[in-house]
């Protein structure tokens, strides 16, 4: 089954404000195209959109990485909305709450990890996040909550269509690689020149849950209440 927690439309909205960064670059510039498909360990086809994956293209010539801005993650119904959030390196998110409830928003990924302590219903706290990378956030009150801060320092990314169609334009010469990440597995990659790649098929394994195993942000398991949740 379709995670309900994803909302395609609000991660939609954050990779088309995103799109706007890419109207710098010359549309006379490369472009490539592909499909990705979320494969179980058989190869089979998962209930997992390719539309909920995030694909980009980091050229092996420097370019200056978009510009920074400022995104909000919302925790609504003990989910956060949107559950993955694409944002330029150096932007800052805020997480309102609300929620009639405590939530304590952290992760503890690398140099993007982040503690935003306990706070009630309103505008939330904020975050800067100055590395790239795939950024798991969670929340230490509630163990299922789960979402991602995908943090780009290149202005070539994108979502596949539902079907998992993708295409990446105004491109700059020569070769480089192709990312391509979704919730339920790692992040693979491939050299490609977009010159000469054609229509390139990219295929991600879905070998993770939809709430991974993770601790509290103390280390500790979560505990669980009289009802035998966490």
């Amino acid at each position: 089954m379709r995670n309900p927690a994803v909302r395609r439309p609000a991660v939609t909205a954050t990779l088309l404000a995103a799109a706007g960064l890419l109207a710098a670059f010359p549309a006379a510039g490369a472009e490539l195209r592909g499909s990705l498909r979320v494969v179980d360990g058989k190869g089979r086809p998962v209930a997992e959109s390719a539309g909920e994956a995030v694909v980009w293209f980091q050229p092996d010539r420097r370019v200056a990485p978009p510009a920074a801005g400022r995104f909000e993650m919302v925790t609504r119904r003990k989910r956060f909305d949107p559950r993955v959030l694409v944002v330029p390196v150096g932007s800052t998110v805020r997480f309102p709450n609300q929620d009639p409830i405590l939530h304590n928003v952290f992760s503890v990924s690398g140099g993007n990890a982040f503690d935003l302590g306990f706070y009630a219903r309103g505008d939330g706290e904020s975050h800067r996040f100055g590395e790239a990378g795939v950024v798991r956030v969670f929340c230490n009150v509630h163990h299922t909550m789960v979402a991602y801060v995908v943090v780009m320092d290149t202005p070539f990314f994108t979502s596949p269509t539902a079907d998992g169609s993708f295409r990446l334009a105004g491109l700059p010469a020569g070769g480089g690689t192709l990312f391509a990440w979704h919730e339920r597995g790692e992040v693979t990659r491939r050299r490609v020149d977009p010159r000469s790649a054609g229509e390139v098929a990219v295929t991600v394994e879905a070998t993770r849950p939809l709430v991974p195993p993770h601790l509290n942000k103390l280390g500790r398991p979560y505990a669980r209440s009289r009802r035998g949740r966490y």
